[in-house]
């Protein structure tokens, strides 16, 4: 069953076309990667299907909804409710602890914190990172800010995780433990995972692999 499908979506800033015109569909509980050189439109694509941005033209369906025709406050609980999103940069708030960073979401969407807190810290401790909660993200190394990173984006179960260059600022050994990492995490939480990459060797370790030249899909 399909959780998101996308008609002839478009993507214009000015005159430059970005995205020019892509049909694509994604399946619940499935795992893909969108790859494609800088500048290819794999970012904006993905951040069309998350509700970051909007579409110039076409549409992105989610569980049947069209979210582009959604009103920003609209648009802002859809995210908050369905989509987790791993980025390259951290984007943790300096000024809470990496527990409070990881409730966040949830704290937003008026959810209850006390089995979503359960669950963050009992993924801290399988990803090594328990030690980390109560700590600000400036006293942490970066991988250990990317794993907190990662528990903050599936601390609501998302149905969509969404990962732009997850892996783009580490060595090929730990790109892969990563990549592990994500696929194994997203198959315990039955989340439809789109990860963007300009990494080939981090593409063969999936089964959907497409990618993006110049706003298409090739």
């Amino acid at each position: 069953m399909s959780l998101i499908e996308v008609n002839q979506l478009k993507k214009s800033f000015g005159s430059v076309e970005i995205l020019k015109g892509i049909d694509l569909s994604f399946e619940e509980g499935e795992h893909y990667v969108i790859k494609g050189s800088s500048g290819s439109g794999k970012s904006t694509f993905l951040y069309l299907l998350g509700g970051l941005d909007r579409a110039s033209e076409g549409s992105v369906h989610f569980q049947g909804f069209d979210i582009s025709k959604f009103s920003d406050e609209k648009l802002a609980q859809f995210r908050n409710q369905n989509v987790g999103f791993v980025f390259q940069f951290h984007f943790l708030l300096p000024n809470l602890t990496c527990l409070d960073n990881i409730l966040l979401p949830a704290r937003i969407g008026g959810r209850k914190e006390k089995k979503i807190k359960e669950n963050s810290v009992k993924l801290a401790d399988y990803l090594n990172v328990s030690h980390c909660l109560k700590k600000y993200p400036f006293e942490l190394s970066g991988g250990e800010q990317q794993r907190i990173n990662i528990i903050r984006s599936l601390s609501l179960a998302p149905k969509l995780l969404l990962c732009d260059e997850p892996t783009g600022n580490l060595d090929s050994e730990n790109s892969m433990k990563v990549t592990k990492l994500l696929k194994g995490l997203a198959q315990e939480f039955n989340s439809t995972m789109i990860i963007v990459t300009h990494d080939g060797a981090v593409a063969n370790n999936f089964q959907h692999v497409y990618e993006m030249k110049d706003g298409l899909l090739v």
